[in-house]
């Protein structure tokens, strides 16, 4: 029983000898760049209006180099109504954005018709028998 002890752990030795640590250190996978350049200031804006897929949507931003942004976007929704988010951006405050829908279509206001039976309940007549009475057995 020790030999097969023995020949186990030797086993296992070998196994987990394949496996041994890098002899070098790992590197950091995110490691921060270094901006060599400072923050410019920049102002874009675009529009696309495509009837054929519907697609009609916009964009413009500005930032004023020292971390301030500031822009708005819209969109077309389905149901016809335009979506506008105005935002801003900075190191103080994070990111802020104003959602405002315009228009699109309203649901016309509808009630069910109150229910009316097709026809009205049958009359039963009494039935010709009497009920069994109930007599206890004591």
């Amino acid at each position: 029983m020790a030999v097969k002890m023995i020949i186990f752990a030797a086993c296992v030795a070998t196994a987990l000898a394949q496996y041994a640590a890098p002899a070098y250190p790992a590197q950091h996978a995110y490691a921060q760049a270094e901006h060599a350049e400072a923050p410019t200031p920049y102002n874009f804006e675009y529009s696309v209006n495509d009837p054929h897929t519907y697609d009609v949507h916009s964009q413009s931003e500005y930032s004023d180099g020292n971390g301030y942004v500031k822009g708005t976007y819209s969109l077309l929704e389905a149901d016809g109504s335009t979506r506008t988010v105005e935002y801003t951006a900075d190191d103080h405050s994070g990111f802020n954005a104003v959602v405002k829908n315009e228009g699109g279509y309203k649901a016309p206001s509808y009630s069910a018709p109150a229910y009316k039976p097709a026809y009205s309940a049958p009359a039963y007549s009494a039935p010709a028998h009497s009920a069994p009475a109930y007599k206890p057995a004591y």
